[in-house]
């Protein structure tokens, strides 16, 4: 079998990235979500001054996974954060190490990077992901609560709106 590399997404990867989007919101039942097309990618991943980055994990010449990273910031540790927003690796590569490749590949630019954090979000009902990111010594941040504004609520609070409270 190949060993697995890790590699920088380029744009020539658009296609594979936005299969393994696809793919991963399947898996998360949320495929309907998912509306970037591969002008998104284009312009986000592959711009000038990208604020989000992409890498490929492949055995030999056949992508098996990708991950998506960012760039957070606390003022508390007065430091970058690294921010891991997708991991997915393709079912029938599971369990031959392309995930912890990943993880680990994300762990040493977070090192690099001089990153304070390494941080990802997981479903509750993810008991695989969960069990492995316990055995690395991961601990859930079970204090804080995630809030999202979307779609007709973004826009109304970028244009001064609030909601009447009842």
């Amino acid at each position: 079998m190949p060993p697995l590399t890790i590699r920088a997404a380029t744009p020539a990867d658009i296609p594979v990235i936005l299969h393994f989007v696809r793919a991963l919101a399947l898996y998360e039942k949320a495929e309907h979500e998912v509306l970037a097309t591969p002008d998104h990618v284009q312009r986000t991943l592959f711009c000038n001054q990208p604020k989000v980055f992409g890498l490929i994990c492949e055995q030999g010449d056949t992508p098996v996974g990708f991950a998506v990273y960012f760039f957070n910031y606390s003022t508390w540790q007065g430091r970058h954060g690294l921010y891991l927003e997708d991991l997915y690796v393709a079912p029938e590569h599971r369990g031959q190490g392309a995930g912890m490749a990943l993880l680990q590949h994300l762990a040493q630019i977070a090192v690099a990077q001089d990153c304070g954090r390494f941080e990802w979000s997981v479903l509750d009902w993810n008991t695989p992901s969960i069990a492995l990111y316990d055995s690395l010594g991961a601990r859930p941040q079970s204090e804080w609560i995630r809030y999202r504004l979307t779609g007709a609520e973004l826009q109304a609070l970028a244009d001064g709106a609030r909601p009447q409270t009842p």
